[in-house]
């Protein structure tokens, strides 16, 4: 009886890390969107260097903000959008994530740090199904100066106000001005909606 014992808690001992590591791999499956940020350098080192800073919350508050619960997302209610925040590295990733939401542009600033804070998004012609996300900038093209927008990012929502839109030509630059700003959003899509021969910028502060 206590050969079988010593036998059965050896068993339990090979088993318990191949246990552990497919209990995690699960985890980080059905919590992606919760988790996701922790393997993103640029969110993990703004992280700890704003831990490390005694301003850091007056710093990361240069945006009219406010305590959130909700995940990263984008709202603007005017065009009954909301959609998840993705975060990428580069932009191989980004063109990827598009199905799964709107998508940070690796290389913008992160929401309520001073700069520009690009956010990407597929559009479609009209009456097309809302299937994946290639339907969420389909109609930035109706939002007037004013229009709220909301951005919710690390458990904070900022609000923006539109300003202005901008039509580019593909690969085209962003007006140098716009670099002014001290806390920027811009929402880009392709123009017309459905097509890649430009692309629209919605700018807000």
């Amino acid at each position: 009886m206590k050969m079988r014992k010593e036998k059965f808690i050896s068993e339990l001992k090979i088993l318990w890390k191949p246990f552990i590591a497919v209990f995690l791999i699960c985890f980080l499956i059905i919590n992606w969107n919760s988790v996701s940020w922790v393997f993103n350098y640029k969110v993990v080192s703004q992280f700890f260097s704003d831990f490390f800073q005694k301003n850091s919350f007056q710093s990361f508050k240069t945006v009219n903000s406010e305590p959130s619960k909700k995940e990263n997302s984008l709202e603007i209610p005017k065009l009954n959008i909301s959609a998840p925040l993705i975060l990428v590295e580069n932009e191989s990733q980004a063109k990827l994530a598009l199905n799964k939401g709107v998508v940070l542009y690796p290389y913008s600033v992160l929401p309520g740090k001073s700069g520009q804070t690009i956010i990407l998004g597929h559009s479609a012609p009209a009456n097309w199904p809302k299937i994946k996300y290639d339907w969420v900038f389909s109609r930035i093209s109706e939002l007037e100066e004013n229009d709220e927008i909301f951005l919710y990012f690390n458990r904070q929502k900022f609000t923006f106000l539109v300003k202005n839109k901008i039509f580019l030509e593909k690969g085209g630059e962003l007006p140098e001005d716009l670099t002014s700003f001290k806390n920027i959003l811009i929402l880009i899509s392709c123009w017309p909606p459905g097509k890649d021969l430009r692309r629209i910028a919605v700018v807000a502060e």
